[in-house]
């Protein structure tokens, strides 16, 4: 995707393709203030290659025939003090589907080219105008559900992350200064690295990597939600569940067993919570063949989550159904949830308790919305670390975790050579293969195939 030296000016609407008040098309390169001159008509009869950078002017945008399309705003910023680092153009139209799409089509036959999906980031991080983990943050941004996940977002933009790995970085790179000055000048009176010192040194930064690697699954929680499966057998309510958290008639009910047989899935916001739920099948045996299919995947379903909710119906007496589907859940945080309190409960928490190790036991109505707020809180003790500061640094995605990963794995090699009495050199090499691992994470000694996979996942027009 990237050319690296930038040479094509690109534009991309910037704004959900959606109807609304105003819509935002952007242009970056070298030829952004002669392209959108051929799609703009000032009111003052300025050029846009003529306004001072961080300055807006009203005028009339044209199609890509010459002829009078809309009106509205048009704001330059010059290179380098813009978000890519180049030339940039914003224009500011009303926000039909028809007239951005038009525009967009007006710039491109002035000869922009179509952005490609993360494109003016892309060259904001090759202008150095932030590091990669930085870009990535952005699309945490954008992603955000909550405060609390805007919060650690924001300092992510900021450089926690990249301030937490540089200050591993710093270690290593002590590391293999003084095992180059040692090796390199023998003649001068420097210090012998003896292997107890250099293991010193080591052992803090395979901490460092550990207690950095650690912060991944919270980083997970936070970019992508909570994913939580609801189960238990047919018939407790478990759709009526996921039909009051999503906010809607997701999933059938009826009193008749069995009914849910695939996999419904929703991303929800319970509070301050993002749960990406599951609800399945009623685990149970059955000689359908498409109800067993639905059991198969509610299976598959638990092995993946982060969150058991087994729910149980409080109006009838507990019975060795409910045990055998206990049986099968794999060892992972389980809520129980007793459901339809509005009924008068058959058995108590304590009886469900002597069961199963459950995290929290819930009373709840799910078909008449009672406790919700019982079951954010149990989600929030169970999830929610308020002991991590945003701008402690965490890992929040698979790229960062594998480049942590690969630097750990290279230092705990390290330490198993010096252990076993292998020359320096070696330990070198692997020294320097770690924090190879750890310039590719931040961006500071990374392949172009790894910037062009890192922002292909972004939007287009971002």
């Amino acid at each position: 995707m990237s050319e690296y030296g930038n040479q094509r000016t690109i534009a991309a609407i910037s704004t959900p393709e959606a109807p609304g008040g105003i819509a935002v098309l952007r242009l970056s390169g070298e030829d952004a203030f002669s392209i959108g001159q051929r799609c703009f008509r000032s009111s003052s009869g300025k050029a846009i290659g003529d306004m001072a950078g961080y300055t807006c002017a009203y005028g009339t945008f044209l199609d890509a025939n010459g002829a009078d399309l809309d009106n509205g705003i048009v704001t330059v910023f010059r290179a380098p003090h813009s978000y890519t680092g180049e030339n940039v153009v914003e224009f500011s139209c009303h926000g039909g589907l028809y007239i951005t799409r038009c525009l967009l089509e007006s710039l491109l036959h002035a000869g922009a080219d179509a952005a490609q999906p993360g494109e003016f980031t892309q060259r904001a991080f090759l202008a150095g105008k932030m590091t990669l983990t930085q870009a990535e943050a952005v699309m945490d941004v954008i992603g955000a559900t909550g405060e609390r996940e805007l919060r650690f977002a924001h300092a992510e933009q900021r450089g926690a992350l990249f301030q937490r790995v540089q200050k591993i970085k710093d270690q290593m790179v002590h590391c293999l200064g003084d095992l180059a000055a040692w090796a390199d000048y023998p003649e001068e009176e420097i210090p012998a690295v003896t292997p107890e010192q250099l293991k010193t040194l080591l052992k803090a930064v395979e901490k460092a990597l550990k207690d950095t690697l650690s912060t991944y699954h919270y980083g997970k929680i936070l970019q992508s939600g909570v994913s939580a499966v609801i189960v238990g057998k047919p018939n407790v309510g478990k759709s009526t569940l996921f039909n009051l958290l999503s906010g809607c008639q997701r999933s059938i009910v009826t009193d008749i067993a069995g009914t849910t047989r695939d996999i419904v899935e929703e991303r929800v916001q319970l509070g301050d919570v993002t749960l990406r739920l599951w609800d399945t099948a009623g685990l149970r045996e059955t000689s359908d063949a498409i109800e067993k299919i639905g059991v198969e995947l509610a299976q598959n379903c638990l092995q993946n989550a982060d969150l058991i909710l087994a729910v149980f119906d409080g109006s009838m007496p507990l019975e060795l159904t409910d045990f055998d589907i206990l049986k099968q859940l794999p060892q992972k945080p389980m809520i129980a949830i007793v459901n339809k309190s509005d009924q008068k409960m058959q058995f108590s928490s304590a009886d469900l308790a002597e069961h199963c190790n459950f995290s929290q036991i819930l009373t709840m109505s799910a078909k008449c919305g009672d406790g919700l707020e019982l079951l954010q809180n149990a989600i929030e003790q169970l999830f929610y670390n308020d002991n991590i500061a945003p701008e402690s640094g965490i890992v929040s995605n698979t790229r960062q975790k594998k480049c942590i990963e690969e630097a750990l794995q290279q230092i705990r090699l390290a330490l198993d050579a010096l252990e076993q009495g292998k020359m320096l050199d070696g330990v070198t090499i692997l020294i320097e293969e770690g924090l190879e691992a750890i310039l590719t994470l931040t961006g500071e000694r990374v392949s172009e195939t790894v910037v062009d996979d890192v922002f292909s996942r972004f939007c287009v027009g971002k």
